[in-house]
């Protein structure tokens, strides 16, 4: 009898490990913490100096900017609640042709930094090329390319565009103008413009269908 209640235990017990193996599991995704920040990076044009693209593929988490303890103003003193502008750069096309980004202005900005040997990268391609043929009229997607002529050439970044059969424009960062203006330390990386041309929200990491479409949301909403 005590075998039989020993072994009935430790089968309960096993099924209880089983069970909340299996509650993880479909419940870890919903507990993942929010990877959109409304931090962004300085306006200050990249350093002359600079001659290494400033990327790896280990992701390096964003935080939250600080809460202000400042007094309250008086209500008749305008209030700056504009977001920061962001930086402008330039890259360039597969026909060797410049692109600011400026130029876009006038419709919101989804700007992406990327590479080919970037696993994340790869992994979320699929939902910015779905949401680039559903909206490439009304936003602008730009995957920027981190091109540093070695371990990622313009060759081998249009290569495995090709061969994914994605349609979003690309564009090569081989100054790496645009990474260091936007202190591109991890990849993925994409930042939310708005359509004056404002930095509205960032992720680093690789982003799901859902928060892209969040991210869209905020930049679509921000001029109303």
């Amino acid at each position: 009898m005590k075998n039989k209640a020993l072994l009935l235990s430790l089968f309960g017990l096993i099924a209880v490990l089983i069970g909340a193996a299996f509650l993880y599991n479909q419940l870890s995704p919903s507990l993942a913490p929010e990877q959109l920040s409304t931090q962004m990076p300085s306006t200050q044009p990249p350093s002359a100096s600079s001659t290494e693209a400033p990327v790896t593929d280990t992701p390096i988490p964003t935080e939250e900017p600080p809460v202000s303890t400042a007094p309250a103003t008086d209500a008749t003193e305008p209030s700056s609640t504009e977001p920061p502008l962001a930086p402008d750069f330039t890259v360039y096309d597969r026909d060797g042709l410049a692109h600011k980004l400026s130029d876009y202005r006038g419709r919101p900005v989804v700007l992406n930094f990327w590479a080919s040997w970037c696993g994340p990268c790869q992994s979320e391609m699929p939902d910015f090329d779905a949401a680039y043929k559903e909206l490439g009229e009304e936003i602008h997607f730009l995957m920027v390319n981190m091109t540093d002529g070695s371990r990622e050439t313009s060759e081998s970044a249009s290569q495995f565009i090709d061969n994914s059969g994605y349609s979003f424009p690309v564009f090569y960062d081989t100054d790496y103008e645009a990474a260091t203006a936007y202190s591109v330390y991890s990849l993925p990386t994409t930042y939310f413009l708005d359509a004056e041309g404002h930095g509205i929200a960032q992720a680093t990491g690789a982003i799901n269908a859902e928060t892209l479409q969040r991210g869209i949301d905020m930049i679509y909403n921000a001029n109303e």
